[in-house]
């Protein structure tokens, strides 16, 4: 298969990309850096790209991709976390930046994409539970990824031949993670005693075997609607 990722340098985007190279598929990358670990590998495509150079990403796509006619797979990764505090004290240029990250960048990927490839058959975003649990602290983070929900139910709308999913991975163990660990203890936010706990457990798998994990479960997407928010916990 033709895949491309975005986010590949670290963390599940990272996982996704070697996953996919190890079972023999075509895998196109989008991030600002490079993985050296993946870098040897002869089916591996790389394109250098900040997501939030709005100016440049439609172009930086299309040449990116002027010899692809057909991807099977598309996985919008590329994501930050906002800083976890009440939205009261969260000013509107952190949302923004989030905002531009986890929603505006791929509406333009998505747009650039279905401009720049003849066929392309699935689409999934990768979404968080916190899109739909109103946890408190996690202000631009849940307002952007319930956008991203809402997002990839009205692209499907626009082209029923690409399958849309807006997909929820699951706790996994990457940077965000770290950050989260890192932070001292508030017993107003109760998710994050719970993150912190789980880290180091089979409940939050590294990004490489995550990714594995996930894979399956994508494999199955089409057999829901088109344009629906699912978590794979939940699959």
């Amino acid at each position: 298969m033709n895949i491309l990722i975005t986010g590949t340098s670290s963390g599940l985007g990272f996982g996704f990309a070697k996953y996919y190279l190890e079972n023999g598929n075509t895998v196109f990358g989008i991030s600002r850096k490079i993985n050296e670990g993946l870098d040897s590998n002869e089916n591996f495509h790389f394109l250098s790209q900040d997501v939030t150079d709005f100016e440049r990403l439609p172009q930086n796509i299309f040449s990116f991709l002027q010899e692809v006619k057909q991807l099977d797979l598309v996985i919008l990764n590329a994501g930050m976390l906002s800083e976890i505090k009440d939205l009261k004290e969260t000013q509107l240029n952190e949302i923004q930046k989030v905002m531009d990250v986890n929603v505006w960048a791929n509406k333009l990927l998505i747009d650039a994409l279905t401009d720049a490839v003849k066929e392309i058959k699935q689409i999934v975003a990768i979404s968080s539970g916190a899109s739909v649990s109103g946890s408190r602290g996690w202000n631009a983070y849940s307002l952007s990824k319930a956008t991203l929900n809402m997002l990839i139910n009205l692209y499907a709308k626009e082209f029923p031949d690409i399958h849309f999913c807006a997909l929820a991975p699951g706790l996994i163990d990457t940077k965000m993670q770290d950050y989260i660990y890192g932070l001292p203890e508030n017993e107003k936010f109760p998710t994050m005693k719970r993150l912190k706990s789980a880290k180091g457990t089979e409940q939050m798998p590294t990004p490489e075997n995550a990714a594995g994990n996930i894979s399956k479960k994508i494999e199955r997407l089409k057999n829901y609607e088109s344009g629906l928010f699912l978590d794979v916990r939940k699959m």
